[in-house]
């Protein structure tokens, strides 16, 4: 009896330590996601730029990219999977609509911080 308890009290502190069941941490915008939009987007996506001229998005703020463009929300918090913002910068929307246009696609380390923050619920943090 001594033995099972002690098997089931290490088999709960494995459990209880591993990864995969760890307090996932949370993804600022100001200091993950916005740094990534300035290096990456607002070349084209600020007021007076080609990008914003076109589909009304600027991204020199967190106001401007939940806003979206002129076509609908980029941004579906709480769901990365259906935010045009994931859409475009994965690659599955027409290539003339990938982003960033012209330019070399975003890290994949890049992209899965954008989809973690949208999945935590793209707070303004």
């Amino acid at each position: 009896m001594i033995m099972i308890r002690a098997l089931a009290g290490f088999a709960f502190a494995v459990v209880a330590v591993s990864p995969a069941l760890a307090k996932e941490e949370p993804v600022s915008f100001a200091e993950d996601v916005f740094p990534i939009l300035q290096t990456r987007c607002q070349a084209c996506h600020v007021p007076g730029a080609e990008g914003t001229a076109k589909s009304g998005l600027d991204l020199t703020g967190y106001d401007g990219l939940m806003k979206g463009t002129k076509h609908g929300a980029m941004v579906v918090a709480g769901d990365p999977l259906t935010s045009n913002l994931m859409v475009l910068i994965d690659g599955r929307a027409d290539k003339s609509l990938q982003m960033p246009h012209g330019r070399k696609k975003l890290s994949q380390c890049d992209r899965d911080l954008i989809r973690k923050w949208i999945k935590q619920g793209a707070k303004n943090n």
